[in-house]
Formats: structure tokens, C-alpha cells, sequence
């Protein structure tokens, strides 16, 4: 307590000096603070925005591969023999229970998916149809909410489609178009709505029909071709698909190998933060180590003062360290408040559209890493000058 009372003391000593020591350490500790929030409110958004309307984890039928078989024919002895069949998941009920008991998982959408021509008179466009469950339209892409002529609903005869589709096919709900699946099944079919949602690949060339219409345009009786997979933390889809993967022997693919190019750009984000982060702790060790260099230096005559009434260099090292440690933390504290007020402040500047206009993450500012390494940092930059005033000779000393 008595090292504390003089750690103390001294601060109290010189308090434009020791103010702006906190001062200093406090705009470290925000810009730490500002970047991991910014850069964690980014891979946020992004993330967001690339797999809002689509799958964190996707499953499929494994591939299969043609077999060569040993037989008796006329071409140098061997026969090609084709296995290559539609892929489709048989099983699927089961695997849908398996998701259903799994945690983090939030939406599940068994599809039947292929390739189709729409016709109308002599145009003809190809699109991407997706047979969904009826009552699970939404689950993978918000398609309903956004539905701007016509309804949601999916009827026996009904198909959704985007409104770039219907503005060049010249579609109102409604509307009677033919369509003409991979496997040549056509069937007409009623424009049951047209959605925009502001993604050109699902405005353009994607349509939703019920998986009980799309099983005999596209020839699967029972199966599917793939199950979609919503998760509560996008963050978790490695994990859950490895799991999935040993669990259901399909082929399972999270989200960031079908976008590995935003990964990239997320880790070179992440990296950049963290050397931001570094430069803002070095700049406050610096910075303290100074100042207490200097006070070290122009309290020689009382470090030997004390060192002749038989105080210890230990003791001498504590009033320093405590110091830097109260420094640090006082300057880390401060800096974290002023941190989180200012990405609050940040985070309530809104666009046009309501969102905000900077991508911050105000909860996820690093205020824990931020205090304890600013604290641990300030301690560490109060070592040298501590040891120097520790190696005072007081006789030296006290005739200066």
C-alpha cells in the first residue's frame, strides 16, 4: 500500500503530465476499439449480403462415376457401362430429421433444382427452377415479402418468377407460359407472382414452383436433388458441414468454399486491423515508457533519498510499475467508454434506406482484449525505467 500511496503521489505530483499520459492512452484504446468494430460490423454486412439470400450449407448427392467393366464385346474387350443418373438424394426425410435435432440450424429447404426453358410465343429464355416445399418458400431467400404483383402462394400450377424475368417476357401475374424442363417434359403453367429482390441472378434467371410439380417435369418420383441449410451463426457452416458431412455420407459444402474470394478479402481485412491494433498498442507503450524515462530521471534526487533511509530496489521497481499500471488502466477505461460511444455514434448515421451508413459493430469492440493488453502493455512499458530507477546509487544521487 505504501508503493501504491507513492505510485500515487507522484502521478498526483505533475497532473498535466500524468492527464496527458491518459489522454494519450485513451486515443490508443479508441482507435483500437473503432477498428475491431468496424472491421467486425464489416465481415458482418458482407456476410450478410452474400448469403442473405442463399444457403450457409448445401447438400447434395455424392458424385458418381462412370464404371469399366470387363465383358465380352467387340471393342478391344472392354465395355463403357454408364452409371452417370440424375443425382438425388433418396433419404432425405432422414436427413431432414438429422438437421432438425441439430443446434444452430434455423431453416431447412429440400429442393428439386434444374434447368428449364420458358416459353411464350417464340421467346424462349432458359432459367433455374426450384421446387420448394409451398410453406417454405422463405426459408432460404426472403422471396414472399418482395412478391410486387400477384401472390406468394404456390398452387399446383403455380410458378414464381423475378421481375427482370417478367419484364422481358412482358408477364403479369396471372399469365399462362409453357415451360420445357432438361428431361423435354412442357407443361403450362400460371404466373402465380412476380418478385424483385434486388439480386439480378434471382430476378433474371430464377423460378419457384412446388416440389410436388417439379417431381414429374423433372423426373424424381421420391427424391431430391439437394437440401438447403440456414444457420443461426453463418460463421459455424464449416463446422456443421463437417459434421453433416460424417453424419449423412452426402456431399456437404459450406458457404465460404462456394465464395472463397470473400473470405480472402475478410482475412486480408482481419490481418489489416490487427496490424492497426499492434501500431496503437506500440504507440502507448512508447509513449508511457517515455514519460517515465523522464520521471525517472528527474526523481533521482528522491529515489536516493529513499534508497538512504534503506528502501529497497524492489520497492522502488513496484512504484514505477504501479505507475504504468495505473496509467494504462485508468487510460484503457476511458478509452473503451469513448470507443463504444463513438461506434454508437457512428452505428446511428443512417442512409436513405434506414440502414446505417457505416458497417459497426458497436458490441463487438474488443473492450476486454483492448483493457487488459493496453493494462498489461503500460506495465511492461514501466520495466526499463523502473530497473533504471532501481540501480540509483543514493550517495550519487543525493550529491547531484
Amino acid at each position: 500500500m505504501f508503493a501504491l500511496k507513492v505510485a500515487r503521489r507522484y502521478l498526483l505530483s505533475n497532473p498535466s503530465q500524468t492527464l496527458l499520459l491518459i489522454a494519450g492512452v485513451a486515443l490508443g484504446v479508441t482507435v483500437f476499439v473503432f477498428i475491431t468494430a468496424l472491421i467486425a460490423g464489416l465481415e458482418v454486412r458482407l456476410t450478410e449480403q452474400v448469403t442473405g439470400d442463399s444457403a450457409h450449407v448445401s447438400i447434395e448427392a455424392p458424385t458418381r462415376v462412370a464404371r469399366v467393366i470387363e465383358g465380352d464385346v467387340p471393342v478391344e474387350g472392354v465395355a463403357l457401362v454408364s452409371t452417370l443418373q440424375r443425382k438425388q438424394i433418396r433419404d432425405w426425410p432422414m436427413i431432414v430429421d438429422l438437421l432438425r435435432s441439430t443446434e444452430g440450424v434455423s431453416a431447412i429447404s429440400p429442393q428439386i433444382s434444374g434447368s428449364a426453358f420458358l416459353v411464350k410465343g417464340e421467346a424462349v429464355s432458359p432459367l433455374s427452377v426450384l421446387g420448394v416445399e409451398p410453406e417454405g418458400v422463405d426459408a432460404i431467400s426472403q422471396i414472399t415479402p418482395k412478391i410486387v404483383d400477384g401472390s406468394g402462394q404456390l398452387r399446383a400450377d403455380g410458378l414464381l418468377i423475378g421481375g427482370k424475368m417478367a419484364e422481358e417476357f412482358g408477364l403479369e401475374a396471372g399469365q399462362a407460359v409453357l415451360l420445357r424442363t432438361e428431361r423435354g417434359v412442357e407443361r403450362q403453367l400460371t404466373i402465380s407472382g412476380i418478385f424483385r429482390t434486388g439480386l439480378q441472378s434471382l430476378d433474371e434467371r430464377v423460378a419457384f414452383m412446388s416440389i410436388q410439380t417439379a417431381r414429374p417435369l423433372f423426373a424424381l418420383p421420391e427424391g431430391v436433388t439437394n437440401i438447403e441449410v440456414k444457420l443461426s451463426d453463418p460463421q459455424q457452416a464449416r463446422d456443421v458441414a463437417e459434421f453433416l458431412k460424417g453424419a449423412t455420407g452426402q456431399r456437404v459444402t459450406p458457404w465460404q468454399e462456394k465464395n472463397e474470394s470473400l473470405e480472402d478479402a475478410l482475412n486480408a481485412q482481419g490481418q489489416t486491423g490487427t496490424m492497426i491494433q499492434a501500431f496503437s498498442l506500440i504507440s502507448i507503450i512508447i509513449g508511457i515508457a517515455s514519460a517515465l524515462v523522464l520521471s525517472a530521471y528527474r526523481r533521482r534526487s528522491e529515489v536516493g533519498i529513499m534508497r538512504a533511509f534503506g528502501i529497497s530496489g524492489s520497492f522502488i521497481i513496484w512504484v514505477f510499475l504501479l505507475q504504468g499500471l495505473l496509467i494504462g488502466l485508468v487510460g484503457a477505461l476511458v478509452g473503451c467508454g469513448l470507443g463504444y460511444g463513438l461506434c454508437v455514434f457512428l452505428e446511428g448515421i443512417t442512409k436513405a434506406d434506414g440502414t446505417s451508413a457505416l458497417p459497426i459493430a458497436p458490441e463487438q469492440g474488443g473492450y476486454v482484449a483492448a483493457l487488459v493488453l493496453t493494462t498489461l502493455g503500460a506495465v511492461v512499458a514501466s520495466i526499463i525505467p523502473a530497473r533504471n530507477a532501481a540501480k540509483v546509487d543514493p550517495l550519487e544521487a543525493i550529491q547531484q
